[in-house]
């Protein structure tokens, strides 16, 4: 992850061309479609809606919104085209593998992401990241007293913690799956099989959910601790005045969200449009300011400790080509290990 920040740093400068207006001929033509069709991952108080009241106010073009978790976004996607009913200008998830793969992502992305480390922008101009996810420890600041906060995953085995832990079930890399793959990274096969296996007597309840409903019920006092949180919700939910807290748990697991548009898209223009204003500083700003972690290297995270610095908190970035070679057997280990 340190090499990541400091890439995008180096890349400051170059990526200034980001402050420019998108191109008056591509402003024109994505009026002329009037609307585009957006399918997400991002959450819609959060981010989705200030995205797209920002976007319409300044381009006067119309945003759809559909919010679903990453797998559902790519399956609805593939039902559309398979119908020959493609409605989805702009996708992102955590991976666009499976929609590359069946050849559907259009090569395009702005001309300024270009210059953008390849960690972030694809070479081959298929997608780009609008912002990290770092998952880590989520805990009910009522609930667990600052001299019992845990420093590291091995403190999850402390007997005070059984039957009060939660995570999501789904095959997810910010569910229990997700974690399993962050052990056997960090500790390798047999190592992360010892700790897990010691784990799963601690009683973790495994909910089929989104890590943004684990957390709601950490802070509900249903559960101390949520495992595999996003950090920057915890972040919005306690300014927010939410008894939560995230913890700075080394390694915590960095992924990155990637967009892109798609090849057969209704109303290319708007969405590349769309695209444009996502990635650029006017964009990236809002991401910022709704306490996301931005990845344009013009703008910096509101709360910088977020982002894992290599040093105090040290973070493992896994690429969505990771996740999807290594989720069917941290999926299987998972079910075999906390059913």
């Amino acid at each position: 992850m340190r090499r990541l920040v400091l890439a995008c740093a180096t890349f400051c400068a170059l990526a200034a061309a980001a402050a420019r207006a998108a191109d008056a001929a591509l402003i024109e033509a994505a009026k002329k479609e009037r609307e585009i069709s957006w399918y997400t991952v991002q959450t819609i108080p959060q981010i989705v809606l200030p995205l797209v009241a920002a976007f319409e106010k300044k381009y006067a073009v119309k945003v759809n919104y559909i919010r679903a978790n990453s797998n559902d976004v790519v399956m609805r996607v593939l039902n559309e085209a398979r119908a020959g009913r493609l409605q989805a200008d702009v996708v992102d998830g955590t991976s666009m593998l499976q929609l590359h793969r069946e050849n559907m992502l259009m090569p395009w992305i702005p001309d300024f992401t270009k210059t953008w480390p390849k960690d972030i922008a694809d070479p081959k101009s298929f997608w780009v990241a609008t912002n990290y996810f770092v998952n880590t420890i989520g805990i009910n600041s009522d609930l667990v007293p600052a001299a019992a906060e845990p420093k590291s995953w091995d403190d999850l085995l402390d007997p005070r913690w059984k039957g009060k832990m939660a995570w999501g079930s789904t095959a997810s890399s910010s569910a229990g799956p997700g974690f399993i793959g962050l052990m056997i990274r960090e500790l390798g096969g047999e190592k992360a099989r010892i700790y897990l296996d010691k784990l799963a007597k601690q009683n973790i309840t495994g909910s089929p959910v989104a890590a943004r409903q684990i957390l709601d019920q950490v802070i509900a006092g249903e559960y101390a601790l949520g495992i595999m949180m996003f950090n920057h919700h915890a972040v919005i939910s306690a300014a927010k005045g939410a008894p939560v807290k995230w913890l700075p748990i080394s390694p915590s697991s960095v992924t990155i969200n990637v967009a892109s548009v798609l090849k057969d898209a209704p109303r290319p223009n708007a969405g590349k449009l769309f695209l444009d204003f996502m990635q650029s500083d006017e964009g990236q700003a809002l991401f910022r300011d709704n306490d996301y972690l931005p990845t344009n290297p013009n703008v910096s995270a509101r709360v910088p400790e977020l982002i894992p610095d290599g040093k105090r908190f040290r973070g493992l970035v896994f690429s969505g080509d990771e996740i999807e070679a290594g989720m069917p057997a941290w999926a299987k280990m998972f079910g075999e290990i906390f059913r």
